[in-house]
């Protein structure tokens, strides 16, 4: 599935900086469109420019990243609540848990917002095989 993408909109300048438009949830080519239409939902297009964003898979990338951020500290936190105060296992469960899960779901919408708008900033495709003899269209 190829989706061919019109980088340069007339009337709109693409993103400088996929990081601050994905974590502000904006359209990668005019930052002012709505990059979701619900918590972790993609909107079909941006409701201001059109960009179709079909392009955009970010997979399990979110996920990921927020997992990875958030494991150590919540890891370093259960120890040091352990040692500190030698809890009982039901008191981790109310505490430290609620806390990862929290944390990580805070962090997946901008993270999800700010593959998308890379993916979109580096032109970035599906890759793709080339045989001995083809050459490779870009």
């Amino acid at each position: 599935m190829s989706v061919e993408i019109d980088y340069t909109a007339e009337g709109y300048h693409p993103t400088d900086n996929p990081l601050k438009t994905g974590i502000a949830g904006r359209c990668p080519r005019c930052q002012t469109g709505h990059l979701f239409k619900g918590y972790l939902t993609l909107a079909p297009r941006c409701e201001i420019c059109g960009l179709d964003y079909g392009f955009a898979d970010p997979a399990d990338g979110p996920a990921f990243f927020a997992m990875s951020i958030v494991a150590v500290p919540a890891l370093a936190f259960a120890v040091w609540f352990q040692m500190r105060f030698e809890t009982p296992l039901w008191l981790h469960l109310i505490t430290t848990v609620p806390l990862t899960l929290g944390a990580s779901l805070a962090l997946l919408r901008p993270l999800k917002g700010w593959l998308v708008c890379s993916q979109f900033f580096f032109k970035a495709e599906e890759g793709r095989l080339v045989r001995a003899g083809e050459t490779a269209e870009r």
